[in-house]
């Protein structure tokens, strides 16, 4: 295999390896699924979310905010035409789309629930109708930022994420972990304490926060904030290019144990 990531073994996160194991394995990395997070109904098993979809016609848009919320919502959407979409991120808006049968309206270039916001604010006259489907970990930025600017927000639960203890021997001999949210840094914390492969990856600065104050050693951080980005900046660092000395590339010896 040739491809800036030739020779990589690389930790993958996610829920669904799906678009980030296929960008890494096209740069020539070994993706290695290592499940941090895993994706459950609402305990309420969907009932807020069923009901304010069966009154979808009433609101001016729908916004997801993962491909998880997507595939909860989009059949729902597909039968109110009118409503507007709104996702956060390329694969997130692709999911809806393809079954909705048409295209999202809204999709920050930055994936993160802010540029999403500063999009929407920028298109929607105020007092527009939002319901905001997300999962149950989800911060306030998306709901509380539209009310300010006085649109009418319903923010509902779509789904629940509970933190995975992933396997040891799969993470064993890694060269990199990549987290694609804040959940994923604590429940790599939560099993392996400070113990990281000699790279660590942070889709964003949100994800950053959340593994800085952890005692995670961020290598550093993608600045385009989409999965390609992500793999981008990996890519940047195996090739060498280091803010500062590249001391961060030695933070740790590659062997990974479980936390005490």
């Amino acid at each position: 295999m040739t491809g800036p990531l030739a020779g990589c073994r690389v930790l993958v996160t996610r829920e669904r390896p799906g678009e980030l194991a296929a960008l890494l394995e096209a740069s020539g990395a070994t993706a290695v699924h290592v499940p941090l997070v895993q994706v459950l109904d609402p305990v309420d098993a969907g009932a807020a979310l069923r009901r304010e979809l069966d009154r979808l016609a009433g609101f001016d848009w729908l916004v997801v905010t993962s491909a998880a919320g997507a595939e909860r919502v989009a059949s729902a959407a597909a039968a109110v035409p009118s409503v507007r979409l709104a996702a956060v991120g390329t694969t997130t808006a692709r999911v809806l789309a393809d079954t909705v049968g048409r295209p999202v309206d809204v999709v920050p270039a930055t994936q993160n629930s802010q540029s999403l916001l500063d999009e929407l604010l920028a298109v929607a006259e105020p007092a527009q109708r939002f319901l905001v489907a997300q999962a149950d970990r989800a911060d306030d930025t998306l709901a509380s930022g539209l009310r300010r600017a006085g649109h009418q927000v319903t923010s509902v639960v779509a789904y629940r994420t509970v933190l995975r203890a992933p396997d040891p021997g799969a993470v064993e001999g890694a060269d990199a972990v990549l987290f694609t949210s804040g959940s994923a840094a604590l429940s790599w914390f939560d099993a392996f304490g400070g113990h990281t492969p000699p790279i660590v990856v942070s889709i964003g600065p949100t994800t950053t926060a959340v593994a800085e104050r952890l005692g995670l050693k961020v290598t550093c951080t993608a600045a385009d904030h989409s999965l390609g980005g992500l793999v981008a900046e990996l890519a940047r660092v195996v090739g060498g290019e280091m803010p500062g000395d590249g001391a961060a590339m030695t933070q740790s010896s590659g062997r990974i144990h479980p936390a005490k």
